[in-house]
């Protein structure tokens, strides 16, 4: 019965905490301090954006970004040419060949962005 009555008091004991004489001054100074860290951050945070956003914008100039978009125009108009020569009576397969099966995968690659993007806003 003796440990039963030990082991309660025990519990209360722990359970309540004592009020340290310097508490209120220490939660200031953690106060203080955590306040002081915040400027630092967001200097180094805009520095870091603005250092990546100069590098992205070197790799882009340099991956030579102007011809690849003259490129795909040039491929735009290929596959806009073949869904054009697609109509009702052909086959499903001539179908999917000729540009709606592209068309119908780039949808469903938007679609699983927007639900990752939003998968990820959620866990933010």
């Amino acid at each position: 019965m003796a440990e039963v009555d030990f082991e309660r008091r025990l519990e209360r004991l722990f359970g309540e905490a004592p009020d340290l004489p310097d508490a209120k001054a220490f939660a200031e100074r953690i106060e203080r301090r955590l306040d002081r860290g915040w400027n630092l951050r967001r200097w180094l945070i805009g520095a870091a954006g603005l250092a990546g956003g100069i590098i992205g914008a070197s790799q882009l100039f340099m991956s030579n970004l102007f011809e690849r978009v003259e490129t795909a125009e040039h491929s735009a108009r290929l596959v806009g040419q073949g869904i054009a020569r697609v109509t009702p009576t052909t086959d499903m397969v001539s179908a999917l060949s000729g540009g709606y099966g592209l068309w119908v995968a780039v949808g469903m690659a938007v679609l699983a962005m927007g639900f990752v993007v939003s998968r990820m806003i959620e866990e933010i």
